[in-house]
This record gives structure tokens, sequence and C-alpha cells, in this order.
């Protein structure tokens, strides 16, 4: 997973000379992961994509940890971050470990540069706007709720639809392969029967373009901790066909079918994606629970082996008071944590949530970076002492 795909033209065999139109020879370029036995794409350029006339670091975008590490429930709200700027040069980090980071940005310009990822696969969950994901591979149009899944080293660059709400993106920088599910494939890579969504639902590359231009062209590269300009002496979409396992895709969360029972589910039922050391699962619109005598709301747990962090796309979910749309909360490991005061309660005998979620969680602690404390709610540990608290520092318009 994903399935094999192919656009434009290929050989009939690999690793076999491709000839151009005046006798030369396209220039092949496998991509992939884990070396050699991982899952790859052959690509075919126009002209190698080797020939680099120059290079310099642009930026160090280290993750620096907030000093403070008592243990407590935090809340961060997006809707006060800084506005605007480049979607892959302007994010805003906010949590992170050796297995992955979360940031956030709302850009409202389109990059000039070409950009990827070499030191992290990219989930990125676009909680408003719609454009397109320019790459070699070809376009994916995007819109609101679609996560997008550009593995590390794959080249892309963003473009906003005019006319359109401002983009919200959140990113997720994994260090390790991001895929779906073991458990909802089977030994062949098929998703399997009862799976909450399957390769229909995914959407692929269409439309490749082939650019044959000479000229100077900048990719920003992100490795070491920081933004590396490499200037290539032509257009690095010159790709001609590709084939292979390795390309980035598209899931729309409102493409998730949740599952529903008589009494409450635990929230691996809603798990989406699987990554090393962490998984991201989609709360979405669905039934509640069945059973006359169901408690909807989730009961009061314990992370004793990892951090949970949600991320609200939508300003109702059905345990939680005080969050709006875009918040983020984070219960840490060594922490219980469970419905606000009144939520349970309330839950009984109702039918519908109409929620939307983005769930990641790790099984490593999890440290806040420094520029989310900008955005704090300093009082959100507190928001459980009783209902008539319930309206803890509520939110701004």
């Amino acid at each position: 997973m994903p399935f094999y795909h192919t656009l434009g033209k290929v050989p009939r065999k690999r690793h076999t000379a491709f000839r151009k139109p005046d006798g030369g020879i396209y220039a092949e370029q496998l991509v992939g992961h884990e070396g050699f036995t991982g899952t790859s794409a052959l690509l075919y350029h126009v002209h190698p994509p080797t020939t680099i006339k120059s290079v310099r670091r642009v930026k160090e975008v280290p993750f620096v940890a907030d000093e403070d590490q008592t243990l407590r429930h935090r809340h961060f709200r997006t809707s006060q971050v800084k506005k605007g700027g480049s979607a892959t040069l302007d994010r805003i980090p906010l949590l992170f470990n050796q297995d992955v980071a979360m940031l956030y940005v709302e850009p409202d310009k389109a990059d000039e540069h070409f950009y990827r990822n070499a030191q992290a696969d990219e989930l990125v969950y676009v909680a408003k706007g719609k454009g397109t994901l320019h790459t070699q591979y070809g376009d994916l149009a995007f819109g609101e709720g679609d996560y997008l899944v550009i593995h590390r080293g794959i080249m892309h660059q963003y473009e906003f639809e005019k006319g359109a709400e401002q983009a919200k993106l959140l990113i997720m920088e994994s260090r390790g392969h991001i895929r779906t599910p073991k458990r909802y494939r089977n030994e062949f890579g098929q998703m399997v029967e009862g799976a909450p969504f399957s390769e229909r639902d995914i959407r692929v590359p269409t439309n490749l373009q082939t650019h044959d231009e000479k000229g100077d062209f900048s990719i920003y590269v992100k490795q070491y901790d920081g933004i590396n300009e490499l200037v290539l002496d032509h257009h690095p979409f010159d790709v001609v066909g590709w084939d292979g396992h390795f390309y980035p895709w598209a899931f729309n969360i409102r493409d998730f079918e949740p599952i529903v029972g008589r009494v409450h589910q635990p929230p691996p039922v809603h798990q989406t994606f699987q990554g090393d050391g962490f998984v991201v699962c989609s709360f979405c619109p669905r039934p509640y629970d069945f059973d006359p005598e169901a408690v909807p709301a989730p009961y009061n747990h314990s992370n004793v082996d990892s951090d949970e962090v949600l991320y609200y796309a939508s300003s109702e979910f059905m345990s939680r008071k005080g969050i709006e749309f875009g918040s983020i909360t984070h219960h840490p490991d060594g922490l219980p944590h469970g419905p606000h005061p009144g939520r349970a309660e309330a839950s009984i005998g109702a039918k519908y949530t109409d929620e939307l979620a983005v769930m990641m969680d790790t099984f490593r602690p999890l440290k806040v970076a420094k520029p989310a404390l900008d955005i704090e709610d300093p009082k959100y540990h507190r928001s459980w002492i009783d209902a008539q608290h319930s309206q803890f520092n509520p939110p701004t318009s």
C-alpha cells in the first residue's frame, strides 16, 4: 500500500535504454524508501536530476522545547497564530519527539520555489482551503478535509486556488514511512473487507506535465534541521513518465467510514494512518452507540505509554468544553483524562455527533515547542474541576 500506478511514457523493461525523439536517452531515477527494498518509483527525466549549479544554507529550523516540563494537560489555539507566509517555509512548530513533529501554517501565497523534505515523510491535513499540489508525478488536487501523504524526497509545489478560503494546514512530519494500518491490509497488500476505507477512496496524481525548460530553478530541501537551496539548471518537473508504488496521494477525512457499536468503541477503531512510533486517527460524524444505557462519551482513561494530541477540525466535540475550531489539546503520558464535567451525562440518549477531529497518538513523550507557548491557554489543566468552571477562558471571536 499504496498500489501500483503509472503516468506518462515508460519503456517496456526497467533499466533499459529509453530513447528520446532525437536519439538521446531519458535519465532514469529510482525514488523510494528503505534503500532498494521498500516501495519505490522509477521516473524518466528529460535532463539528469543531478545538474546542480549552486548550493547554500538558507536558514535553521530546529525544534526548541519549552524549558518548563511540568506535567499538565495543555491546550493551544491555532486561531491566534500569525497568519500568512509560505506553506513550506513559515510553518510553526508545536509538538515534537524523536519520531514525529506537529506543525501549523496558514499560508497566503504560492511558493516560487520547489520543495522537498529529505528528513521526514509529511502528512498534511487541509483544515481549510483548496488548490493543487504540483509534483514530478503529476498534479494532486486538494480541498478541505483532505489528508495529503507526501513521502520524503518527493518534490512538490503548492498552488492555492484564488478566491478560496485561506488555507489552514496541519502538518505531521514523520521520521518513518507513513502508511495505512497493517491490520487493514491482507498478506497481498490489498485493503480488507471491513476496513474503514478502501483503495477506491484514495486519489493519486493525474495530469503529468513535462517541462523542458533550461534556466535557474530554486529547490528548497529540508535536511539536517534546516532549509537548503539547490539551484538546478533546468525545470525539475521534466518527467515524461513514471511507474511504481512511491508517490504522493490524498484521502479525504469524510471518506472514512466510522465503526460504531452497541456500546462505546475505543479510539483504535478510528485509526487512519500508521507511522513509526505514532498513529493518526480520524473522528468523523457518525451515529452514537445504540444501547439505551450506553454512554457515548469516552470513559476516563490513562495514557500509560502514549501522548494524545487532538486537532479539532470543527467547534463540536462530544467530550470537550471550551474548545474551538483549530484548538489542539495535548494530554501527556502520566495523566488520566476524560470527558469534561456534564459531557458524559449529556451524551446519554443522543443519536448522532457531527464532530470532526484529527488525533495523533505517540508512543514516546512529546515536547512542546517554544513557538506554541504564544497560543497556549494556560488554564486548560483546571478545566475538569467541576461544571461551574466549564467556561474556562472562553474562546475569543
